[in-house]
């Protein structure tokens, strides 16, 4: 059952789902409201990890963490007040400026999708276009893998509304599974620390 978006401020006020920092404002007849009827915006964060390519090939049978050998054949840049120009056939990795928790409670966890915005796709951008599933027991910011498929260039911004969380109530009380990218801090799954 998807929520609606009364149902996700509920949730977030019973502390069943965490957004840092709290979606504002609240009420959808307000401007730049971030509830959609069944969705809460999220906002690009101003990290960008720019694949490189290289001598090698993507092997996830490889031992040893993804993220880090990612971080390492990746480019980290910082998205300046002028943006970033996202040119066609380009692929990037953000993360958005908001931290998702999505606490195992008995009989109430949820767990969500990320999707892209459609005014965002309908310039040709593809945001988290292949793993939309946020699992129950999630916490951290949420990484976005974007290539720009149209035929001009699209400007980055930090804070531009950039996808959307869909949420939705487990069936059940699910074992805790942690993600290798949980806690993640930066675009391509590791952190900070």
């Amino acid at each position: 059952m998807i929520l609606s978006n009364i149902e996700i401020q509920k949730a977030i006020d019973e502390g069943r789902l965490i957004i840092t920092p709290d979606p504002q404002p609240r009420d959808p007849g307000e401007p730049n409201c971030p509830y959609d009827t069944t969705a809460v915006d999220l906002h690009l964060g101003a990290d960008l990890s720019i694949p490189q390519g290289g001598a090698f090939n993507y092997d996830l049978r490889q031992k040893g963490s993804f993220a880090k050998f990612l971080s390492r054949n990746c480019e980290n840049v910082t998205i300046l007040e002028t943006g970033y120009p996202l040119e066609p056939n380009k692929f990037v990795l953000g993360i958005t400026q908001e931290r998702i928790a999505l606490p195992l409670i008995p009989n109430q966890t949820l767990a969500a999708r990320i999707e892209g915005k459609s005014s965002v796709a309908r310039c040709g951008i593809l945001v988290h276009f292949t793993a939309p599933t946020v699992h129950a027991g999630w916490d951290g910011p949420l990484a976005l893998e974007m290539i720009n498929l149209g035929p001009a260039g699209f400007t980055l911004f930090p804070g531009l509304a950039i996808a959307q969380l869909i949420l939705e109530l487990v069936s059940g009380d699910p074992n805790e599974n942690p993600s290798q990218f949980q806690g993640q801090s930066k675009p391509a799954g590791t952190s900070n620390q």
